[in-house]
């Protein structure tokens, strides 16, 4: 019975440990998304669009 109870108190703990790591993450892919629109941006003020430019 004392394998039972083990996973059940490791199990409390995990969730708040899980959203912390996901909270990390979110914001380490949020600032790669903004560095990424940063160039992307920079690339269209130059007139070397990324596709969008010669579509027309």
């Amino acid at each position: 019975m004392s394998e039972e109870s083990v996973p059940l108190a490791a199990g409390a703990g995990q969730p708040k440990g899980l959203l912390q790591q996901m909270e990390e993450l979110m914001a380490a892919l949020n600032a790669d998304l903004s560095a990424l629109d940063k160039d992307l941006q920079g690339a269209r003020g130059s007139g070397r669009g990324v596709g969008e430019e010669g579509a027309d």
